[in-house]
């Protein structure tokens, strides 16, 4: 009610102000209208980084067997990671009144990029032990190139990027808020998903531990 008798009263002033009817053109910004916009450019967007990305670690990884797997699981992983932004944001939509804007768009290709970029940190990792350790089981060499790196991980982000972060969630103005929350929780996933997602998809892959789910299940059943 106070924002129509505020609107009215501005209408009144640019009209004796100026001596022509003005008109009073309200756009809200959290509209569905603009969220369907952003969503379907944000979908476009995401095909062709993902595109680009599984050719980008296949030409990058083209000196090891079956490179196109480690295309494939980055981006699945990195799927993970902007499902975790998109949850959280519209967590907040619902207790704060999140939006989803240009804001929220930049956190997102941030988070993205942030997620590309430490797991071909940890592929590259692996990469490097597959030349050096090669009598070893394929899980023990991944598992060992995640501990060689997760230093690395801990101390980039969690003593740096993150502490950064929290203070502007804690103390930063409502604007920021959204944005830092946003990719908090985005960078703590990408970290997470390079770990946990990413490298043990490619031990699944690699050792085919897919087809005993299968086959587990069908005896699970017979019995």
């Amino acid at each position: 009610m106070e924002v129509q008798i505020a609107v009215a009263k501005v209408k009144k002033y640019a009209t004796s102000a100026s001596g022509d009817t003005v008109e009073v053109v309200e756009r809200p910004q959290g509209g569905v209208s603009v969220v369907l916009a952003d969503g379907q450019s944000s979908g476009r967007g995401a095909k062709w980084v993902s595109t680009f990305v599984v050719l980008y670690i296949t030409f990058a990884f083209r000196g090891i067997p079956n490179a196109f797997r480690y295309g494939v699981c980055a981006i699945i992983a990195m799927l993970h990671d902007v499902l975790v932004v998109f949850s959280i944001t519209f967590i907040g939509s619902y207790f704060w009144g999140w939006q989803i804007d240009a804001l929220f768009l930049t956190a997102l290709l941030t988070v993205i990029g942030f997620s590309v970029q430490d797991k071909i940190v940890v592929f590259d990792r692996i990469r490097e032990n597959t030349n050096i350790y090669r009598r070893i089981p394929y899980e023990t060499l991944v598992n060992h190139s995640i501990v060689q790196t997760l230093s690395r991980s801990i101390n980039t982000q969690l003593m740096t990027v993150e502490f950064m972060l929290l203070a502007l969630v804690l103390f930063g103005g409502v604007t920021l808020q959204q944005f830092a929350a946003t990719m908090l929780v985005g960078l703590a996933s990408g970290t997470y998903s390079s770990i946990f997602i990413a490298a043990p998809l490619l031990v699944i892959w690699e050792n085919q531990e897919w087809k005993t789910w299968f086959h587990r299940s069908k005896s699970t059943a017979a019995a």
